[in-house]
């Protein structure tokens, strides 16, 4: 079986005003939802499942997160702290740039080159901004994760992760 390998193709999001203010109140309510987290937990706790059943329902009462956008940040809150111990540091907080999704809350329609994505009170549609080459990389892919970033240009980008066959680690018989 050939292996693959997870890449990243960086998208421009086509983002109108009044979904700009909502896409600031999502980024800001998952990043203090992490910053919650961090603070709230043992400082060695990293396992996603005891984390998630001491904190979830704390997230989702206090930051208004979907089930899932509480999952996410408590995962990137395990994943910093793995990080920082690999690095002898601590976690010092999380800014509000970008948040996490996975299949439930996003998803990528090629006919129209759009994305979907749950804000903190819709589900919204957004157009890609994209050429040629995240075309190419996105064709007949059918991405479940991606992380909304937001630049220090102001710009909105969704960064969808696809697999692909590794060329490299191909096996030839």
């Amino acid at each position: 079986m050939p292996e693959t390998q997870t890449i990243t193709v960086a998208c421009k999001l086509k983002v109108s005003s009044e979904v700009a203010k909502e896409i600031e109140e999502t980024l800001l309510a998952f990043s203090s939802a992490c910053d919650w987290v961090n603070q709230n937990t043992e400082p060695k706790m990293v396992n996603k499942t005891a984390m998630q059943a001491l904190v979830y329902q704390d997230v989702r009462a206090s930051f208004g997160l979907s089930a899932n956008l509480a999952i996410q940040a408590i995962r990137r809150v395990c994943a910093n702290r793995k990080t920082a111990r690999l690095k002898k540091r601590k976690v010092k907080g999380f800014s509000p740039t970008s948040a996490t999704y996975d299949a439930r809350i996003f998803s990528f329609k090629e006919t129209d080159w759009s994305v979907s994505l749950k804000l903190l009170n819709s589900r919204e549609r957004f157009s890609l901004l994209i050429g040629n080459y995240q075309k190419a990389k996105l064709k007949g892919q059918k991405p479940t994760s991606a992380t909304l970033v937001k630049r220090r240009s102001g710009d909105y980008y969704i960064n969808i992760q696809i697999k692909n066959l590794c060329p490299d680690c191909a096996s030839f018989a």
